[in-house]
């Protein structure tokens, strides 16, 4: 059997097992190296997991970055390229229009405001009584991951800034596109011949992955955004960009938030004002319309 024509189950399964496994050896890896850089006075590995000890979040930032190269990029590259005799060059069947990408960077940031309705929904659903211990568990572990990362992203430096931007947005932008869009979405692609079974699948993945189901429909969303965006595109780059956009625009006012230079609170699981709301939902369609029309003139007119 020619290796282009390997079941999409089979590549998938081996992909995400090699994703786990760079994940484990990339925290290894960072685990070493953050513990030469702790500062603390405890133990190390008990201070790993203490998420209000903020001499920890160097250390968390560079396991968190490690795990991802690895666990991300690195191992599912080098599988997938294995198994399906490619390279880089087939993640940009098309070339980047570097215009477009102001586009999209608007495209993003209107549809943060219209998220923020789906975040205060999710955040309020209310589970029927045969299932609120699984809501209690859900809501414990919502509220944990949420401490970690309070911590994380209040920065008490300038130079603490810059490390967490470098992990959380260009890391993180280039990280989890590479293997829910750029391999998962493709293969699913392959497997079921529907895009939108493809886009949501793969974007379901990568919303349960993060493991808050307080958040899982509004993060959903998010990969659904970024899926569309690399189908009409054709160019992993721009969801890449797109994911880079989301998360250094949330970093961001929240370090700007931090400092007192504005009083916009990302974090916040409250919806925008509901006229805001209305505005920026016309806004998204209209720019996602747009887009995709930009998209398919320009890529057609390569054929």
């Amino acid at each position: 059997m020619d290796y282009q024509e390997k079941p999409v189950w089979l590549v998938l399964v081996q992909v995400i097992l090699v994703c786990l496994a760079g994940l484990l050896i990339g925290s290894a890896i960072g685990m070493a190296i953050s513990a030469l850089i702790y500062s603390g006075e405890g133990n190390f590995l008990e201070e790993m997991s203490n998420p209000s000890n903020d001499k920890m979040r160097v250390p968390l930032l560079v396991t968190q970055g490690l795990s991802a190269i690895m666990g991300f990029l690195i191992f599912p590259y080098f599988i997938w390229k294995a198994l399906r005799k490619k390279d880089t060059s087939f993640f940009q069947q098309y070339p980047l229009h570097v215009g477009s990408l102001v586009l999209v960077l608007l495209l993003v940031i209107s549809f943060v405001v219209v998220d923020s309705a789906i975040i205060e929904w999710n955040q309020n659903i209310q589970f029927p009584d045969f299932l609120k211990s699984f809501e209690a568990w859900s809501r414990a572990k919502e509220d944990e991951l949420a401490l970690l990362t309070k911590m994380l992203t209040t920065f008490d430096s300038f130079g603490e800034f810059v490390i967490g931007f470098i992990v959380i947005a260009i890391l993180a932008g280039v990280c989890e596109e590479f293997i829910f869009r750029g391999i998962i979405q493709t293969e699913l692609l392959r497997g079921t011949k529907n895009i939108h079974l493809a886009i949501w699948g793969s974007a379901f993945l990568f919303s349960a992955i993060h493991a808050q189901f307080f958040g899982f429909v509004p993060r959903m969303l998010l990969g659904v955004l970024f899926g569309y965006l690399y189908h009409w595109s054709g160019n992993l780059i721009v969801p890449m960009f797109a994911h880079f956009v989301n998360n250094g625009f949330s970093v961001l006012m929240m370090y700007l938030n931090q400092l007192g230079i504005v009083q916009v609170d990302v974090e916040s699981t409250e919806a925008a004002p509901w006229p805001a709301v209305a505005g920026f939902t016309i806004i998204t369609f209209g720019l996602l319309v747009y887009l995709k029309k930009f998209y398919a003139a320009r890529n057609t007119t390569l054929l």
